[in-house]
């Protein structure tokens, strides 16, 4: 009588070193796994719930000032570094790595500074005008600066309600459109053809750099002013620092907001900015302290394993292919928010609902013509100056 068996060689499943993994042989006929989007379907609930357990975005904060941080900077050639200025005029360059003051310039009579005389920091030059400037921003690889105050300079750039767009090889401006909203800061994507302003209506308002009768993407969430606006290194997302106390991250092309970050302590936000890594957010608050906090609230910190790193994109390509189900849709956008916030979105929906049935009764009741329909994307656009 003859029997098959299997034959296998030792040597396949024979390991070197008892570290080594075990050797699994997987069929991938899709016949065999009749289950398959029902298992995919329970890891992507998995790890979208694996995602709010783990996530804790709040690093640290880097206090030191004695008054409101208003602005901040970063240089494109040092990774770790970020200068932060107060409301009362001191500097302070900040190391992102340990949370370490490096250098600040004093404050005389106010801030007591080192005995050595070669620390002293002496400007190389003084810039007046008759205008305060609340910003300053300078080319990565150029000669040229920005300032902000009651006018925006390049010194020529105006925020007159207004967004102008200079070309530097003719030294004059290319484009302008004139809104009927205060601007705040703005932040171009590194593609150059967005431009991203921050509004007192709590809003901000993304435009093509070659189409401004209209804005492309309307951002929403705030509950007040948005005071600060950076975008990230990718050019895909940008966060947002606003009066209500919050810091927001958003998608480039996102009507809402992907996450968003608060403190108990944490007061009005005057300035926000991307790391040059697009890792971490800093945001400089009205209670004199820098806050460090990661991007991505889950992502874990450190040097990760080529498994571990494999399991992570994994599980982050099967919840981006159910996010659109109810269940994992709705643990993705859960967000716990402060009372006060969560009241003043309420009031907001509530409001702007109660506009929307006016402004359509007062249409209904009007000449045929009379009332057109205007767009949220182009309502506050006054005109465009070419």
């Amino acid at each position: 009588m003859k029997v098959k068996v299997i034959s296998r060689s030792t040597d396949e499943f024979t390991r070197e070193r008892s570290q080594d993994l075990q050797r699994v042989f997987r069929n991938f006929d899709p016949t065999l796994r009749t289950q398959e989007k029902a298992t995919e379907y329970v890891r992507a609930l998995s790890a979208a719930k694996l995602d709010k357990i783990f996530a804790r975005p709040f690093i640290g904060a880097m206090d030191g000032h004695i008054d409101a941080v208003s602005c901040m900077a970063k240089n494109p050639n040092h990774l770790k570094g970020v200068f932060s200025g107060s409301m009362d005029g001191d500097i302070r360059l900040w190391d992102l790595a340990t949370s370490v003051r490096l250098w600040n310039v004093p404050i005389p009579s106010l801030m007591a500074s080192d005995d050595s005389s070669d620390n002293e920091a002496k400007p190389l030059a003084v810039y007046v005008w008759k205008y305060a400037f609340w910003a300053v921003d300078h080319q990565w690889d150029g000669e040229l600066f920005a300032t902000a105050g009651a006018q925006v300079d390049i010194w020529n750039h105006n925020s007159d309600r207004s967004i102008t767009i200079y070309d530097l090889r003719l030294s004059s401006p290319a484009r302008k459109i004139i809104m009927s909203l205060i601007l705040g800061p703005n932040s171009p994507s590194v593609e150059n053809l967005l431009v991203e302003p921050a509004n007192e209506d709590c809003n901000c308002y993304s435009y093509d750099a070659r189409k401004l009768d209209e804005a492309r993407c309307v951002h929403k969430d705030h509950v007040s002013a948005v005071m600060d606006i950076d975008y990230s290194p990718t050019g895909r997302e940008f966060v947002t620092g606003s009066y209500d106390r919050t810091v927001r991250i958003f998608q480039y092309n996102g009507g809402h907001s992907r996450e968003i970050y608060h403190t108990k302590r944490m007061q009005r936000v005057f300035c926000v900015k991307f790391s040059c890594d697009a890792s971490y957010v800093i945001s400089g608050s009205d209670d004199t302290n820098l806050r460090l906090w990661k991007a991505k609230a889950s992502e874990q910190l450190g040097v990760l394993l080529p498994r571990e790193r494999k399991k992570h994109e994994y599980l982050e390509a099967v919840k981006n292919r159910y996010k659109h189900l109810p269940e994992v849709k709705r643990i993705v956008r859960h967000r716990h928010l402060p009372k006060a916030i969560y009241k003043a979105a309420s009031l907001r929906r509530i409001m702007t609902e109660a506009e929307r049935k006016r402004t359509e009764r007062r249409r209904a009741h009007s000449a045929p013509g009379s009332m057109p329909k205007e767009a949220l994307r182009k309502r506050r656009i006054i005109k465009e100056v070419e």
